[in-house]
């Protein structure tokens, strides 16, 4: 249960990330107000999620996928450039969420 609510914060801090682009500078209301109810849904989620998983291992999760799923959005709806050390790094974040997710007992699995 405690990685299915991981996953919703993921998403919603997905989706409030990509609100506060659409927000320009917070210059949009509706993107801005839509962007603060996302964070607050993702933030209540991540937050229920540590009472399981150790802080340091789900805060690794979260921001590391959401990292790396950003960086996506980025690339393929803002056509946003990834230069080959940015690649080097996403590949190394995501390894390093594989291997907590695959080896640690301390991911509360």
């Amino acid at each position: 249960m405690s990685y299915l609510q991981l996953a919703i914060a993921i998403i919603f801090e997905l989706v409030g990330t990509t609100l506060l682009k659409k927000s320009e500078g917070f210059s949009h209301v509706g993107f801005s107000i839509a962007s603060v109810l996302c964070y607050g849904v993702a933030f209540y989620f991540l937050s229920k999620v540590m009472v399981v998983i150790p802080v340091g291992i789900a805060y690794a999760i979260w921001s590391g996928v959401g990292l790396f799923l950003l960086t996506l959005i980025g690339y393929f709806v803002w056509k946003e450039k990834l230069d080959l050390p940015a690649i080097v790094g996403m590949v190394l974040i995501v390894s390093g969420v594989l291997v907590i997710n695959v080896f640690s007992k301390t991911a509360g699995h």
